[in-house]
């Protein structure tokens, strides 16, 4: 029979927020696939456990990636830590686990810390629709593409970054957001865990005089309906309602659909349409 492949969510920080089952599991499997075997077998000794470990990484996902399917396969049962938080969730992990469905091994998921969750729990902002984007691409061209991405989104967005590119990263959203909420959370559930809810100016001024020291996660607001709704009225600003109704009959649709979406993008009824239409001497628009 196969194995089985377990994604262990480890500390983000904190030691002691690790479940009871990680702690069981990584003692009773076979093999420990670690992000960084020098840095986990730092918990390991800490939890006295004395499984096996293997690296499994960014420039090694693929190729080992099939090795440890080939384990799988032969019967081992193997545990997926990262670094720190939950596998899978912007890291190597994805990799691993996308070949282990391909060949058929069952994968199980142990919940635990992951900091992007914390974070937005911990914001003060919005929670019941979040984008999660991680640490921005540094291509620039790939940037600005996600970027302009976030510009558009409603919900609340979440974002990992260095310390020593907090303030171009914020510089940058700044400039192409503008100057929206957001919580700047730093060193999650370590000894100097802060949260500060501000502005993207003030955070910005701030960390221009104080240097930024730690791993920080920024949650900030998304687009504002208010500001979707004035973009929508504003499209339609300096089209007559001829011109307005022309629009959605040159997309395909019939007069009475047209003045439908023409009454919904100005806020005002359908009937409200028909009348000005009417006193436009329009009568054959409807």
């Amino acid at each position: 029979m196969s194995g089985k492949l377990y994604l262990c969510a480890t500390p983000i920080g904190n030691l002691e927020d690790i479940t009871l089952r990680v702690i069981r599991t990584l003692k009773e499997v076979d093999l420990i696939a670690a992000e960084d075997t020098r840095h986990s077998i730092k918990l390991l000794n800490h939890l006295e456990i004395k499984t096996p470990m293997t690296s499994y990484h960014e420039f090694n996902k693929v190729e080992k990636a099939r090795y440890l399917v080939e384990q799988l396969k032969a019967g081992l049962n193997i545990a997926l830590i990262t670094d720190a938080g939950t596998p899978g969730i912007s890291d190597p992990g994805e990799e691993l686990v996308k070949q282990a469905y391909e060949a058929g091994i069952e994968v199980t998921s142990l919940p635990g810390a992951c900091a992007a969750v914390t974070a937005l729990t911990l914001s003060g902002l919005a929670t019941r629709r979040f984008s999660f984007e991680a640490f921005l691409p540094t291509d620039k061209k790939e940037r600005q593409l996600i970027l302009e991405e976030l510009k558009k989104d409603t919900r609340t967005i979440i974002l990992y970054e260095a310390p020593h590119r907090l303030v171009k990263t914020l510089t940058e959203l700044y400039e192409l957001l503008g100057n929206r909420e957001i919580t700047v959370v730093k060193e999650l559930t370590k000894m100097h865990e802060k949260a500060w809810r501000t502005t993207i100016s003030e955070a910005i001024a701030a960390y221009e005089v104080q240097e930024p020291k730690g791993e920080y996660v920024l949650v900030l607001n998304g687009r504002s309906q208010d500001e979707v709704e004035a973009e929508k009225q504003s499209r339609w600003v300096g089209l007559s309602l001829n011109e307005h109704m022309k629009y959605y009959e040159d997309q395909g649709l019939d007069k009475k659909e047209a003045m439908k979406a023409v009454a919904k993008d100005r806020g005002i009824s359908k009937r409200d349409i028909y009348k000005e239409l009417i006193q436009a001497g329009s009568e054959d628009k409807v």
